[in-house]
């Protein structure tokens, strides 16, 4: 590019389009303005210039009606067409109390007994008299011997009203043309007003977009946008944007993932689509806080909410699913770790107790001491083993048995537990069963006598899980309130927020159409209790009892 060019560029640029909005809107706007005042203009003045000659041919035809009313009909017949006669004087008298530009008085034969020019009289008229001369009374716009002009014709009658001739009256069509000039000053007064007026507005507008659009061009804004949607529909976070009435405004893709949505709702109620629950009520600011954490389904969300100046307001969700997950098989492995530190010391000080026992040959005593320890852990895990057909949930309650007793809590399966081994998902009934036993360890840790107790049965494809403790029991007022996400009464763990467990437990049973409530337990403490209508698959076959360990043997 030669420099010539490159210079020639800004300048291109300085006289082209604007490219600012502010610019190009004050433009339009007053384009749009002086169009409408100069189309308004002309359509006022296109119909004042046709009545301004309507009311000239009818003053014309008025002055014409006049003179043929007077006596010259009879002046026409007992006199001749000459400058000094009757007519010719009657005509102009009327002629100059009308201010008329002529009165033509013609005879039958169309030649004038009266003109503004004397010299024209006795001659024949220029214009076509037959339709005044046939009875008829003309109004028009027409050039004749004294140039343009607005006509009327009348037929002149005498006394017997026979028509004897005709009167043609003249208005100069200048003085009409003065007429309309005259109001058009007026005119475009008011319209030079009404162009103000709207550049002004114009203006107003113009500055209010400006400050609201902070003076950016067309393109620049297209350009925002078009960035928006990326970055809206790339990012991994879900964004929800709501209105001052609660309206969805926008809903990008990882938020309908997260929410399980099919749709962005664009412009329905939150509520709506939605429906009512802690997650809704964190999205549209009932509850309020930083790191609100809900369950949506089966995630774990952790939400944020920044108001606008509108009114609106401006959601962030993450999926701390996993992330939760981790921490409480982070919290299970300390639980376990803590268990086995305490079986590793329990052991030593066994291996010990036998130690001496051999040395001092008390082998007798030995046998006994060993028979007796591995006795208590055989018996514990064929307890859970006869009741509970399925492995998962088995291992879990003899898991569960062994750091119970290290924490010195009771660990025990009631009597009438029994469930086969026909459980639809047994990861879900082992977060279910996991929990519930966690927190009922928790809350008999510091009662006088520590225990849980643990029952599980069916009937037909439901099952009902009731974990009792001997802890503190939930007060009245807060057995519905411990079921809401990020509702609990123990210290925070150090990988993040508690006040889960119990919430999981519910949405899991309500997924499959069942419940959990808690109750007083018989004898002081809590009561849990789980119904999972379609937690077991069909019986194809009769079920038949486990062998026990003795029997294989």
């Amino acid at each position: 590019m030669s420099p010539e060019s490159t210079a020639a560029a800004p300048r291109r640029r300085r006289f082209g389009w604007p490219q600012r909005v502010f610019s190009q809107v004050l433009l339009m706007q007053l384009a749009i303005a002086t169009g409408v005042t100069v189309l308004a203009t002309g359509l006022f003045l296109a119909p004042l210039s046709a009545q301004l000659d309507d009311q000239a041919m009818r003053r014309a035809l008025a002055i014409a009606q006049t003179a043929a009313s007077t006596e010259a009909a009879e002046d026409l017949a007992g006199s001749r067409p000459t400058a000094d006669g009757p007519v010719q004087a009657e005509a102009e008298r009327i002629r100059r109390a009308t201010d008329a530009e002529y009165i033509v008085i013609m005879d039958m034969g169309g030649v004038r007994w009266s003109h503004t020019s004397p010299e024209q009289i006795g001659r024949v008229v220029s214009t076509d008299p037959s339709a005044a001369l046939a009875g008829r009374e003309v109004m028009e716009i027409d050039d004749g011997t004294l140039g343009r002009s607005a006509r009327g014709k009348v037929p002149l009658r005498d006394g017997d009203g026979r028509i004897v001739g005709a009167v043609s009256v003249g208005i100069e069509y200048d003085s009409v043309r003065d007429r309309l000039f005259s109001a058009i000053p007026g005119l475009l007064l008011y319209a030079g007003g009404a162009l103000a007026a709207g550049a002004i507005a114009a203006y107003l507008i113009s500055r209010r977009l400006q400050r609201q659009t902070h003076d950016l061009a067309f393109s620049d804004i297209s350009a925002l946008l078009a960035e928006r949607e990326a970055m809206l529909h790339g990012i991994r976070e879900g964004v929800v944007a709501l209105d001052s009435a609660g309206r969805i405004r926008l809903m990008n893709d990882e938020a309908q993932r997260l929410l399980g949505v099919a749709s962005d709702g664009g412009g329905q109620p939150l509520e709506q689509v939605l429906g009512e629950g802690r997650t809704t009520d964190v999205l549209a600011g009932r509850v309020t806080g930083e790191d609100l954490v809900t369950v949506r389904g089966h995630r774990v969300l952790i939400a944020n909410r920044m108001p606008t100046d509108d009114g609106g307001a401006v959601a962030t969700l993450r999926d701390r699913t996993e992330l939760e997950q981790l921490g409480r098989e982070l919290d299970s492995t300390r639980g376990l770790i803590d268990a086995l530190r305490a079986q590793d010391h329990e052991h030593a000080n066994r291996l010990h107790t036998l130690l001496g026992l051999l040395e001092l040959e008390m082998h007798e005593e030995a046998v006994e001491f060993v028979t007796e320890v591995v006795g208590v852990h055989r018996a514990t895990a064929e307890q859970v083993t006869e009741k509970i057909h399925d492995p998962l949930l088995a291992s879990l309650l003899v898991g569960k048995a062994t750091v119970a007793a290290e924490r010195g809590v009771s660990l025990r399966i009631a009597p009438d537990t029994l469930l086969p081994d026909r459980l639809v998902d047994p990861r879900g009934l082992v977060t279910v069963l996991g929990n519930l036993v966690d927190n009922a360890m928790d809350a008999a840790a510091g009662s006088i006598e520590p225990r849980v107790e643990v029952e599980l049965w069916s009937r037909g494809r439901t099952a009902v899980l009731r974990v009792a403790d001997s802890g503190p029991g939930v007060p009245a007022e807060q057995r519905e309130l411990i079921f809401t996400e990020g509702w609990t009464t123990k210290e925070l763990p150090v990988h993040g927020k508690r006040g889960l467990g119990l919430a999981l437990v519910r949405r899991l049973a309500e997924r499959q159409g069942g419940s959990a409530r808690v109750e007083e337990a018989e004898g002081g403490g809590a009561e849990f209790v789980v119904v999972l209508p379609e937690a077991l698959s069909e019986l194809t076959e009769p079920e038949s009892e486990p062998a026990t360990a003795a029997e294989a043997r």
